[in-house]
């Protein structure tokens, strides 16, 4: 399939193009690649050609109009515009398309296109990154040379007329991509509707970040297996394929918006929010939402609903053909989902979980000095676990065994922070609920009490509801008491209150949990590593006291 890609350059060094054509580029930094003598490296094959212009001189030429129509002197002024042509690499195996005739096509497309600009068309071969895929690229000059007849796709009177500058508009490259499908179509290449919205839209910015980061990750993970350990993980993500391959999951298991948002918060930490019908998404370690329509139209809003009618329909058929025993006995016993907590807390996101343990020390068991076989476990488990702990030091960038010292101290702060204000939290929690206790029987026993204060036989009264009566006396003293205006609270805002107390408790107790966790962890790779040393370790052994927090 062709492709067409757009970049408006404001860089007044028309010869930079010309460079990047002819020589070779590091596709990573888009530097120039030298040899030993500090020149430039000729392209092993290309084709160029120019149009309204000579090749060799286009930058001179560019210049030479520019001047001559007093254009392009301003910093903030579009320079060249840079289209690229990207055909499918099977069109050189299986229709036969050559160098040669890409280039043909090229200028074809561009005097089409392009009337009356200057314009270098250049072919390379070797596909970008060298993957082997035919494309053209059409550099041309901002500033139209000549006058040229007016066609259908040009918008104003002035787009035909020299002097005046390339107009890009959104009708303008649908028309460029349309022409590219019919001149691939024409010529019998692959090609797929350029104008339809991709079901999974990856832009050039995401693919370069994918490539920077999988570059990254192999050299970390080169170092590891040097190191004669295997490295967790060797396929870098970034944050919009977790984000689709997350949705993907999420969707082919739910029946409805409800589950799917909740499956989404729930496994991966991923918050759905609709406005005005559309679905965004907000990423772990981001701070702002995404939409579906730039992951792709397979994770908007239509596409998503029809899915869970679709596997709401499926499910309900797949019960109809269940037996009424077999239907009875999955009722019965249900697998309990297993929820991962949602924190809400930035921090959190660099922490994963992870299941190692304490190294073992042979001097203080008892058990494997009395049993030599269960000595050689132990052992072998410690050399397991160590090798753990290197990696686990190695993949979270710790250099120093001060870094590791430092953010175990910074973490058991944290738990200590977070513990006190679960625990402030809590206290309030409990006032609330003492106010909506005595508000309740305040409310319940308001109407005795006017009755008894209307009542002719107050004493007699009295004791007749000498219970109701002192229950409301108390709950009035109590609330006063606790009003800071010396008003009566009202038990809408009461709840109100409430609800939003047991939100907070539920992020505070998840956020304690989370550091309460990372100490425990850390804990265990620092008394590790005094062991690997051979240090002794004034941390101790024995279990992290814990609190049981519901």
């Amino acid at each position: 399939m062709a492709i067409l890609k757009h970049i408006a350059s404001k860089n007044a060094d028309y010869g930079e193009a010309q460079r990047y054509l002819m020589f070779q580029y590091d596709e990573s930094t888009n530097k120039p690649i030298l040899d030993e003598n500090g020149e430039l490296i000729p392209r092993k094959e290309y084709i160029m050609d120019g149009i309204n212009c000579d090749s060799f001189t286009f930058d001179m030429e560019c210049q030479e109009l520019n001047a001559l129509y007093h254009k392009n002197k301003s910093y903030d002024e579009i320079k060249s515009h840079h289209y690229i042509i990207s055909f499918d690499p099977k069109d050189a195996t299986e229709n036969r398309l050559t160098g040669e005739r890409a280039q043909q096509l090229g200028i074809e497309y561009a005097k089409k296109n392009f009337p009356g600009h200057q314009a270098l068309v250049c072919t390379h071969m070797d596909g970008h990154n060298e993957s082997g895929n035919i494309h053209v690229h059409i550099v041309i000059n901002s500033l139209r040379k000549y006058d040229v007849e007016r066609q259908d796709f040009m918008e104003r009177t002035c787009d035909s007329r020299a002097g005046y500058k390339h107009h890009v508009s959104k009708d303008y490259l649908t028309h460029l991509k349309q022409s590219l499908m019919d001149m691939c179509r024409q010529e019998h290449l692959h090609q797929v509707d350029l104008l339809a919205p991709a079901e999974k839209k990856i832009t050039d910015r995401e693919y370069h970040a994918k490539r920077r980061g999988q570059k990254k990750l192999d050299e970390r993970n080169k170092q590891i297996l040097a190191d004669d350990l295997i490295p967790r993980k060797t396929e870098f993500q970034t944050q919009k394929e977790f984000l689709r391959s997350a949705i993907e999951d999420a969707a082919s298991r739910s029946c409805n918006q409800e589950d799917f948002q909740n499956l989404l918060l729930e496994k991966y930490n991923i918050k759905l929010k609709v406005s005005r019908g559309r679905f965004s998404y907000l990423h772990p370690e981001r701070n702002k939402y995404i939409t579906g329509r730039m992951l792709g139209t397979h994770y908007k809003e239509d596409y998503l609903l029809s899915l869970f009618e679709v596997n709401e329909k499926e499910q309900e058929s797949e019960k109809k053909q269940i037996l009424p025993e077999e239907y009875k006995a999955e009722i019965k016993s249900p697998i309990p989902p297993q929820a991962a907590p949602t924190l809400e807390d930035p921090f959190a996101i660099l922490f994963i979980k992870s299941d190692l343990r304490l190294v073992i020390n042979l001097q203080d068991c008892v058990k494997a000095q009395q049993s030599t076989a269960y000595a050689n476990k132990v052992k072998i488990s410690n050399l397991k676990e160590m090798a753990r702990t290197v990696a686990y030091i190695q993949e979270h960038g710790y250099d120093t065994k001060e870094s590791l010292e430092d953010s175990f101290s910074d973490i058991k702060k944290q738990a200590s922070s977070s513990r006190k204000d679960l625990k402030s939290i809590e206290d309030k929690l409990r006032g609330i609920n003492e106010q909506i206790h005595y508000t309740g029987q305040y409310l319940a026993n308001k109407s005795v009490y006017q009755q008894f204060c209307k009542s002719k036989h107050k004493g007699q009264f009295r004791k007749e509801h000498s219970a109701e009566i002192t229950l409301y006396e108390t709950a009035r003293k109590f609330l006063k008491e606790h009003s800071a205006d010396g008003k009566l609270p009202s038990m809408k805002l009461l709840k109100a209150e409430k609800e939003r107390l047991l939100q907070k408790k539920k992020e505070a107790r998840n956020k304690y949990h989370y550091y309460h966790d990372y100490q425990k962890e850390l804990h265990t790779v620092c008394s590790n590593v005094d062991i690997i040393l051979g240090q002794t370790h004034g941390r101790q052994t024995e279990k992290q006291k814990s609190t049981d927090i519901s």
